[in-house]
């Protein structure tokens, strides 16, 4: 009756409703229960090893083992015999519970009973149970029958218990990548990629050559020329379009937390890590993983982000156990990773990784044919947005914006536009309809730069004959330039935090306006 009520213990519990920790401590109280042991344990076969997942009676440390059957041969014989093993008690093969149980008996710790079942799912083994007492001819009178029955209901409570975790581990992931998709759905709805210049449609035909490989892809270009659109065209074309693109801001993550929140963590892992998290590369599993500002990650992360472009393999922070995933690799960055490489702040091996496949998104200064269709796109998207029936842009107020350098790229113009329709709808009678003219843009020479002192305290003046509005701002930006230059000693870099520009963009307008590096 004993044994009978011991077997109903194990099939109730497939059936209810328990952690998987509580799973296996009830198993082995079972074991306990029926079988005089003065240690057990459960363990896991994954892959080529066992590994234990609950104990009775063992040392902390026997929980550490990775037990190969190569290696220990009572377990390749439970392996491979597939019925419960009783062995004789001067049998000599090593038991791989030698010394660990947890007693404090006077003289020989060597164990002398030894009994194992191997856990089976159908033809598969998928773990073992194992019994260990120090009197010889303990496990001699135990049923045949009993012990094949336990061995049978273990192995099967063993696979709900994984079938199970793998459900949790699954709905997790699931639950990251709905809010993932939710939160890109709801800030970045309604963009698209659009021009007609020259340099756009190169970048679409490089975008349709690369979509479907699985290359890695570095995306380089200016500060807001719309890099991110560049990836999401990409993961639309490509085979993953139905698997989660997942965005990752480089230079937003504090380096202390960069590895978990890419390689995910364990619980207890560091202060703070309550639970165990799955990273952004497990949750973009199957999909692409975008790596804005790639050029801001630490240089510890980036040698584990090698790791993975190469063999596919993340390890989550305190955890010993590496897994795999399939991810496609996308990379931005405004950085001249080139040079980052060589002042050591890059990695070169990495740089090399991403740089399977560079496409370069031009700046608007480069495609000023596109300057209007954005506008009227930009217009279109918050005359929405603020429930206006009608936005107009004149004439003036379009040739002005195709005169303006746009230092800040496509993100620039759409802010000076929102700010316009502001000021626009102030000025308008009719709470519908919005007319943008040219001072509502506020990009006139006195607004858009500010005059510079030059050695002598007078302010730079137009030349003689300049009357037009392209020539005025060109004189104004390369006046403040220059005066920049003279008060920083010639250092571009100085000049350019001076300004408020980057140092690439300000390069650019320097070329484009003949001033050339002293």
């Amino acid at each position: 009756m004993r044994h009978q009520a011991a077997l109903l213990t194990i099939a109730a519990d497939l059936t209810a409703s328990l952690a998987s920790h509580d799973r296996h401590s009830r198993l082995l109280d079972v074991v306990r229960q029926t079988i005089p042991c003065d240690a057990a344990a459960l363990l896991s076969f994954d892959g080529d090893v066992f590994i234990p997942i609950a104990a009775y009676g063992l040392v902390p440390d026997a929980m550490e083992l990775r037990l190969a059957p190569r290696d220990h041969p009572r377990l390749e014989v439970i392996l491979n015999k597939r019925r419960p093993v009783r062995f004789p008690p001067d049998s000599d093969l090593p038991d791989p519970f030698d010394h660990l149980i947890d007693l404090e008996v006077d003289g020989i710790q060597h164990i002398h009973a030894c009994l194992g079942c191997p856990l089976m799912d159908g033809e598969e083994v998928v773990g073992a149970l194992t019994a260990d007492a120090l009197a010889p001819h303990a496990f001699d009178d135990l049923d045949e029958e009993f012990l094949s029955m336990l061995g049978a209901l273990a192995g099967a409570a063993l696979k709900t218990t994984k079938l199970i975790e793998a459900l949790e581990a699954s709905a997790e992931r699931n639950s990251l990548v709905a809010r993932e998709l939710q939160r890109a759905a709801t800030e970045r709805a309604g963009i698209e990629i659009i021009g007609t210049s020259p340099g756009v449609e190169k970048m679409r035909q490089e975008i349709d050559l690369v979509a479907d490989s699985n290359f890695s892809v570095l995306i380089l270009g200016e500060t807001g020329v719309g890099k991110e659109l560049v990836a999401r065209a990409i993961h639309s074309a490509s085979s993953r379009r139905d698997e989660p693109l997942i965005y990752v801001n480089c230079a937003a993550l504090p380096e202390t937390l960069a590895e978990s929140e890419l390689f995910g963590h364990i619980r207890g892992a560091f202060t703070g890590a309550t639970a165990t998290r799955a990273g952004k590369l497990e949750v973009a599993d199957g999909g692409t993983l975008m790596l804005d500002e790639v050029g801001e990650l630490p240089l510890a992360v980036q040698a584990k982000l090698l790791r993975t472009l190469q063999e596919g393999e993340i390890q989550r922070v305190g955890s010993d156990k590496p897994s795999r995933v399939d991810v496609r690799f996308l990379a931005a960055t405004n950085r001249d990773l080139e040079a980052e490489v060589k002042r050591g702040k890059f990695r070169a091996d990495l740089y090399h990784r991403l740089l399977v496949y560079p496409i370069r998104v031009p700046p608007l200064r480069e495609r000023v044919e596109d300057v209007g269709l954005l506008a009227d796109f930009f217009l279109d998207r918050n005359r929405r947005t603020l429930g206006l029936a009608q936005i107009e842009l004149s004439a003036g107020a379009k040739k002005q914006l195709e005169s303006n350098d746009w230092p800040g790229n496509v993100r620039e113009l759409d802010h000076l536009l929102l700010r316009s329709i502001l000021r626009a709808r102030a000025d308008s009678d009719d709470p519908d309809f919005v007319r943008i003219r040219a001072r509502h843009l506020d990009l006139s020479p006195q607004d858009d730069v500010v005059a510079l002192s030059n050695t002598s305290g007078q302010r730079s003046v137009l030349p003689a004959g300049t009357t037009n509005l392209t020539g005025a701002l060109d004189h104004y930006r390369r006046a403040m330039i220059r005066s920049a230059l003279d008060q920083t000693s010639g250092n571009w870099a100085a000049a350019a935090r001076l300004l408020g520009l980057h140092r690439s963009n300000l390069h650019h307008l320097a070329k484009r306006l003949g001033i050339t590096r002293r």
